[in-house]
């Protein structure tokens, strides 16, 4: 918290999992995230899928809305996005949707409302 190169950059505005493939999502107000991702999503190419609500009109299955620039949480792909008491190592862009798919740093509790702070992979140098 306040390190060095972290910058405060929105909150988590929707949470959802997907336990069932092709079943529609459930909504959440809050839910654990373990280093499999988020507690009670199936298990898909990347632990976690963040998407910034700017895109929810395309209709992907993210697993975490964040009210930040999709610019923005793409330049964040080689380094971390912090959520509330999660952190999330960013490692690429999905090449069929928007967002980025992230692996779990620092397990937690995720809720909405979180603040959401990133260590661009550039803060890092």
């Amino acid at each position: 918290m306040g390190d060095v190169g972290e910058a405060q950059v929105g909150q988590v505005t929707e949470l959802h999992v997907y336990p069932v493939h092709g079943e529609p999502g459930e909504d959440l107000d809050e839910v654990r995230v373990d280093a499999e991702g988020l507690v009670g999503d199936r298990r898909k190419k990347a632990a976690v899928h963040v998407l910034a609500s700017e895109d929810t009109h395309f209709g992907t299955r993210a697993n975490v809305m964040v009210s930040m620039p999709s610019a923005e949480l793409a330049g964040v792909v080689g380094g971390v996005l912090r959520l509330g008491e999660v952190e999330l190592d960013v490692t690429t862009v999905p090449s069929g949707c928007p967002g980025v798919y992230a692996a779990v740093r620092r397990p937690g509790t995720l809720r909405l409302g979180d603040v959401v702070t990133s260590h661009g992979s550039d803060a890092n140098a």
